[in-house]
């Protein structure tokens, strides 16, 4: 992980997402995050994210470990009541991810404490509308927001490189570059990331168009 980031910093990268839980080793993952913050250097964002994979206690040994380190943890726990335990154990801010689905989710962890920044997902919240609504809260709410999707190609990374250029400055943490973990890429033109920043594509609606040969026969035509 360190020599990722590393090389990922030599690309512009800035904000590292550091995996945790994998053995559910609690100094296991202390040492992963000491290592990666190590290896960025001082001013880049870098987080823990469990994937709500550790208990409370767990997450909060690895907190208590780090704390002496400019690091964030994000959704240790399956629950918002633990996120929250966990924030006021270690004293670490905290990002919620699979937690934040709808309004009453974020006013929840919010009125928790637990809620520093937040991924909000075009999956998750069921399109760009929704997506705007959430946004709007959060930004009045005070956390910074990840603009993203559960996953996707092409379209969705247009869709969330909107959303993330219409958030207002100071409340986006970052976007995802989602693009780059699919293949076949569908659109031809689509933005692609350049030294550690992607911007949304200009063309009219969601400014990406589709390959036909890319996508391959219709599993269903209505005429």
């Amino acid at each position: 992980m360190a020599r990722i980031a590393k090389t990922a910093y030599q690309t512009g990268i800035r904000q590292f997402q550091v995996k945790l839980g994998v053995e559910g080793d609690w100094q296991a993952d202390a040492e992963r995050l000491i290592k990666v913050r190590g290896a960025v250097g001082p001013g880049p964002l870098v987080y823990g994210d469990w994937n709500c994979g550790a208990s409370r206690l767990q997450a909060t040994r690895t907190g208590r470990a780090v704390a002496h380190l400019d690091v964030m943890l994000e959704q240790p726990s399956k629950t918002l009541e633990d996120c929250a335990a966990v924030r006021q154990a270690t004293g670490l801010p905290m990002k919620i991810d699979e937690n934040a689905h709808d309004l009453a989710s974020l006013l929840r962890a919010h009125e928790l404490g637990c809620m520093d920044a937040v991924a909000l997902k075009l999956s998750k919240f069921g399109g760009l509308s929704a997506m705007r609504r959430a946004r709007d809260l959060t930004v009045h709410l005070g956390a910074e927001i990840c603009a993203e999707c559960t996953w996707g190609s092409d379209i969705v990374t247009a869709a969330s490189l909107h959303f993330a250029a219409s958030t207002p400055h100071g409340s986006l943490m970052n976007t995802c570059d989602l693009s780059s973990y699919v293949s076949p890429r569908i659109c031809p033109d689509a933005p692609n990331r350049d030294n550690g920043r992607i911007a949304p594509p200009e063309g009219p609606g969601l400014g990406v168009v589709p390959d036909p040969e890319v996508l391959g026969l219709p599993i269903l035509e209505i005429v």
